[in-house]
């Protein structure tokens, strides 16, 4: 079965609203400066015209939405998707700006997409759209003012080009203007398994509020891509987690005694998806509903739902993906005990070192690998326990209380700056 698709039935943006509305609510904020904190301060739609290799033009829509700069640039990643619209940029870009908070790094936030399916195009049609995307757009972009990153169908080839072109507009070299970049063109070390790693620390901080064991607890992740597929890797080897089921745009997979996530890995890079894995069984019913202690959804937006909810067996959801938990599901998880690590929280190793990335950018002086995960482990421990602490004190779960974290850092710096008149 295919296993991974979002419910295009349900709106990103309005799942968005209503978690911070909820947050919102309990800190009593009044309507004007909510309708501030909520809208975007600027959304991009443009026409991106692009010479394709029989030499016909198409005409693709690029979108990017800065929803806040208070804190610092807007970071976000950009997407190439044939269902990007600008309400789900917008939805994202938001949830940029609040994990930025949660996490405590000295961003905004920000997202972009293309309305694309890049599996249709040609290598050099990609290049070429992403550099029109770059080109068109460099106005808003820069070190100190908006900094991209990759997302869905997009990585560091793409961000290589982004960096090509916008140097050459600049007439210098400027690394700093994206990140999640090769190592030489101004990447960071760490960068690739950063959001992964993250998901990785902020289950094993549950499990340790909970006294719950990590080594041997069965795992399932739905989208066995980066994230899903790193956090997998980290959980097995590092955690001794047992991972029991995996899948992606080709298929899902599973296996009780444990998949050889090494072998899967492999395999996933060799045939371009998990189906067909010897080492597994075909999976026949929704990953969401496996029968597992901790539920990895690291693929798209509006997976667990109202509608299935109900269904998820594991105790603990770690959200790799954004936006994967409808507001709807959150009151069915909660009334059911099941922790769900929030994605504006879960996530966020992957922007942390992107953080780091951008720093090292700028001061040209590169940190080892140990030294980034060790700074990405204290920046996720600290930021798990000011939600934690949050969510005990609240009595609400945790992401009401990582949003109610976020709002604060945010409103406190419109406080401090004032109103421009």
């Amino acid at each position: 079965m295919a296993a991974v698709g979002a419910n295009t039935q349900l709106n990103p943006l309005e799942n968005a609203e209503r978690q911070f509305e909820e947050a919102a609510a309990r800190l009593g904020l009044n309507a004007g400066v909510k309708e501030m904190l909520k809208r975007p301060r600027r959304a991009t739609i443009q026409s991106l015209p692009v010479m394709m290799d029989d030499g016909t033009i198409r005409v693709f829509t690029g979108y990017r939405v800065q929803h806040s700069i208070a804190r610092g640039p807007a970071k976000g990643g950009i997407r190439f998707h044939q269902d990007v619209t600008l309400e789900e940029v917008e939805a994202l870009a938001s949830w940029m700006t609040w994990k930025c908070a949660v996490a405590d790094i000295p961003f905004g936030g920000g997202k972009g997409g293309i309305r694309v399916d890049p599996r249709t195009l040609s290598r050099s049609e990609v290049e070429r759209l992403t550099r029109r995307y770059a080109a068109d757009l460099s106005d808003l972009f820069g070190p100190e003012r908006d900094v991209p990153a990759p997302d869905v169908n997009t990585g560091e080839r793409e961000m290589a080009w982004f960096v090509d072109t916008y140097s050459m507009h600049e007439r210098r070299t400027e690394y700093a203007v994206v990140t999640g970049k090769p190592l030489e063109v101004g990447g960071s070390a760490g960068r690739r398994e950063a959001t992964g790693r993250g998901v990785m620390i902020c289950i094993e901080q549950v499990c340790r509020h909970l006294g719950m064991p990590l080594r041997g607890a069965r795992v399932a992740v739905q989208g066995f891509g980066n994230v899903g597929g790193v956090s997998a890797d980290l959980l097995a080897r590092e955690c001794g987690a047992k991972i029991v089921a995996a899948s992606d745009v080709s298929g899902a997979i599973h296996n009780p005694e444990g998949l050889d996530v090494t072998a899967l890995l492999k395999w996933v890079t060799d045939k371009k998806g998990v189906a067909g894995f010897p080492g597994g069984k075909a999976l026949t019913t929704p990953i969401i509903e496996y029968d597992c202690d901790i539920l990895v959804p690291a693929a798209l937006e509006n997976q667990i739902t109202g509608e299935n909810a109900a269904n998820v067996k594991a105790k603990i959801i770690g959200e790799g993906a954004n936006g994967p938990t409808t507001p709807d599901a959150d009151k069915i998880l909660d009334a059911r005990g099941v922790w769900v690590i929030p994605d504006i929280l879960c996530n966020a190793g992957g922007v942390t070192v992107s953080y780091f990335e951008w720093v090292q950018n700028r001061m040209g002086f590169y940190w080892p690998e140990t030294e980034v995960n060790s700074r990405l482990r204290e920046k996720m421990e600290k930021a798990f326990s000011d939600v934690l602490k949050r969510a005990l004190a609240e009595k609400c779960s945790l992401r009401v209380a990582a949003y109610i974290v976020a709002i604060e850092r945010v409103l406190k710096v419109h406080e401090l700056r004032g109103m421009y008149a």
